[in-house]
């Protein structure tokens, strides 16, 4: 089956380098919405069929291979069956935790995740959450899911303002995605994440990121900023029913 073609000569330019190069390539992935399906409920997510299979022939034939995602970066593991991909790099929490050769390393979560986890439900109840609104607690971050509404937008809208302020107060960031906003420790996203990555790769790198969701959006902009410093970089959009 051919490539699809890029929309554009950058991403052609930086395509081409890449099946040219690819040692010296870094392939970044978001998980969710893009080696995963979106689900419901996402401890129920998995890796599509031939994904582990696709990633482990990757691996070994570029630079670094990186999955980036909101997710624990031990839970992506899991779900995606990363640890049998070797030289796998994967950082969960926007980039907080870093996973590689069976191990974590993360800092320690800022007291403000602990205000959220404590006060959350009854924010929820006071707000008039609607039926189905669930809470998922990632350990170093709080989302609130609201896929399993009956009526998953305006059950988000329902609690998008009470959440901002609790994440004020708790000095987190609000991350908003699709029928999900999640309040995490600030300072990291997909786009500082990506960029330090390719500041380690040295400065013959091009860079493919692909994602689905709005937290994709950092990633997108870090390669249009290499992009400007002549480091050649093409962006995937993942889409999903969803994505209008």
């Amino acid at each position: 089956m051919p490539l699809p073609k890029p929309g554009s000569e950058a991403g052609a330019a930086a395509l081409d380098r890449i099946l040219r190069r690819p040692a010296d390539a870094v392939l970044s992935f978001d998980f969710d919405g893009t080696l995963a399906p979106i689900v419901s409920d996402p401890r129920d997510a998995r890796a599509y069929p031939g994904v582990t299979a696709e990633l482990s022939r990757l691996a070994p034939l570029v630079g670094r291979l990186v999955i980036i995602t909101g997710r624990p970066a031990a839970v992506a593991v899991e779900y995606g069956g990363l640890a049998e991909v070797a030289n796998i790099l994967v950082l969960g929490h926007y980039g907080l935790e870093r996973w590689e050769d069976g191990h974590v390393t993360a800092p320690d979560p800022p007291a403000g995740v602990g205000l959220v986890r404590e006060e959350l439900p009854e924010l929820l109840r006071r707000s008039g959450a609607h039926e189905g609104t669930r809470i998922e607690d990632k350990g170093r971050s709080l989302a609130v899911h609201t896929r399993g509404a009956a009526d998953p937008d305006a059950a988000l809208e329902a609690v998008r303002i009470p959440l901002a302020a609790l994440a004020q107060r708790a000095g987190l960031t609000v991350e908003p995605g699709r029928r999900v906003i999640e309040l995490r420790p600030t300072g990291m996203d997909k786009g500082a994440a990506l960029a330090s990555v390719v500041a380690d790769s040295g400065e013959g790198a091009a860079v493919l990121y692909a994602g689905d969701d709005l937290g994709d959006l950092a990633a997108f902009d870090t390669v249009e900023r290499l992009r400007d410093r002549g480091l050649p970089g093409i962006t995937v959009c993942s889409g999903s029913e969803e994505v209008a």
